[in-house]
């Protein structure tokens, strides 16, 4: 899938900026991997799939930007201290988190009293728990250096209640609580903590419980009825880890099209 860069507004405070990308070695994140690549910041793709985390960065760095990929397993304490660490010993600074990865496309759709315990645990330990040590390992160097912006990424289906997610719904729910709590708790450094609320987004990454129908049903739901795109997404994301937002905190943001309304 092609990602255009081109229609994205400059922002030149995202220069040399180094933003870790969980999750960014497919569909939305491989995007904003690229956008971000595009305005002179440096991509890292905090990626589990790690073929999928250098494909990403190689096609960063064939159009001559900087990016690095680093096998990454957030649900693991460890796994993202030494992401971090390795991040911090080449660049020797962390700008921008964005809590992008998540369990979700091949998760199993069910009533939640039939919903097998290792996914809901699994969903608790990617989504939540991953989140929570990916801010906990950045924060440091946040904190010295006065400046941060933390993105969790949460869902449209926390809004629309959608039957047999629960542990997704569930988990997608926490990021908002947590979001709020940290912004509290890190504004005095200057370090910004938002969530933010993509549109249902049709990327290359297979989904067998969203056919093209269910798509098409969503977008035509939307106050803008057309189709989300990686761009419609990445844009938004760009100036929200800006400094043109650094008096924007603790808020989600939803560029969903008008599909639901807070």
């Amino acid at each position: 899938m092609t990602i255009d860069v081109s229609v994205t507004a400059r922002y030149e405070s995202l220069k040399d900026r180094v933003v870790i990308i969980t999750g960014g070695g497919q569909g939305i994140g491989r995007g904003y991997a690229h956008h971000f690549a595009a305005q002179g910041a440096i991509p890292i793709i905090a990626e589990l799939n790690g073929e999928n985390g250098v494909s990403v960065q190689r096609e960063i760095e064939d159009k001559g930007s900087i990016a690095r990929a680093i096998q990454t397993d957030v649900a693991s304490m460890e796994s993202v201290a030494s992401m971090a660490d390795l991040v911090l010993k080449e660049f020797g600074r962390i700008d921008v988190l964005i809590n992008n990865a998540a369990v979700f496309s091949r998760i199993t759709m069910a009533p939640f009293w039939e919903l097998p315990l290792d996914e809901w645990n699994s969903a608790m330990n990617v989504n939540v728990t991953g989140s929570y040590y990916c801010a906990r390992a950045v924060v440091p160097a946040m904190r010295e250096a006065k400046w941060g912006r933390i993105v969790n990424v949460t869902s449209g289906t926390v809004q629309l209640g959608s039957a047999n997610y629960l542990h997704y719904i569930t988990s997608k729910s926490a990021m908002i609580g947590m979001t709020r709590s940290m912004a509290r708790e890190l504004g005095p450094d200057n370090i910004t903590v938002n969530t933010f609320w993509p549109g249902i987004t049709k990327t290359e990454v297979d989904r067998p419980s969203a056919t093209d129908e269910v798509f098409e049903m969503f977008a035509q739901r939307q106050c803008l009825p057309r189709m989300t795109t990686i761009e419609d997404l990445a844009k938004p994301m760009l100036f929200l880890c800006s400094e043109e937002a650094a008096y924007m905190t603790g808020q989600i943001f939803e560029p969903d099209g008008g599909l639901s309304f807070n």
